[in-house]
């Protein structure tokens, strides 16, 4: 007796359908083409994750500039200070210092500019 396969294709073709919803024109309604815009969202998404972490990076850098420049230094400088002090802290929490605690942020200014003889 032979093996027929149409329960599961159809249980694709419906999850693939109904992923599609939201796409304009034929890409919604015609399966093979649903199916390529599928899978190119897939990619597409994927892509997004690991470009997102660069794009929270460059505001947490644009912040810390910012700040630095308000206290009289420079993003390169300060981070620069910071190794040389070793003070271990990311851009991540120097950034949120940065926009929520001035004083905390004025600390490591500081703590930079000694480092630097400035």
């Amino acid at each position: 007796m032979r093996v027929k396969n149409s329960v599961n294709s159809k249980k694709k073709k419906r999850k693939i359908m109904k992923s599609v919803k939201g796409f304009r024109g034929s890409l919604s309604r015609q399966y093979s083409l649903a199916k390529q815009s599928y899978y190119r969202a897939l990619k597409f998404s994927f892509d997004g994750r690991k470009n997102k972490k660069g794009d929270f990076r460059k505001i947490w850098i644009t912040r810390i500039n910012i700040a630095a420049r308000n206290e009289g230094l420079k993003y390169n400088e300060l981070i620069h200070g910071l190794k040389l002090a070793n003070v271990s802290v990311n851009r991540k929490m120097l950034a949120e210092l940065a926009v929520n605690d001035i004083d905390g942020f004025r600390e490591f200014v500081s703590t930079a500019k000694t480092a630097l003889g400035k």
